[in-house]
């Protein structure tokens, strides 16, 4: 299962170098493509607000 970015999100960037099939994009708040999502964590785990959340 995808992970999603929450409106708690910061646009910090710190979550989007570290997804290896890099699937996050930046905006407003970062936004995670659920088809190149391969539910490694690492965003969630580098995350300083914990946007990033398993659905």
């Amino acid at each position: 299962m995808a992970y999603v970015i929450h409106d708690n999100c910061t646009a910090c960037g710190d979550c989007k170098p570290e997804c290896p099939t890099e699937a996050i994009s930046a905006g407003d708040i970062y936004v995670i493509d659920p088809d190149t999502c391969i539910d490694c964590g690492m965003c969630a785990d580098v995350c300083a607000v914990g946007a990033p959340q398993a659905e």
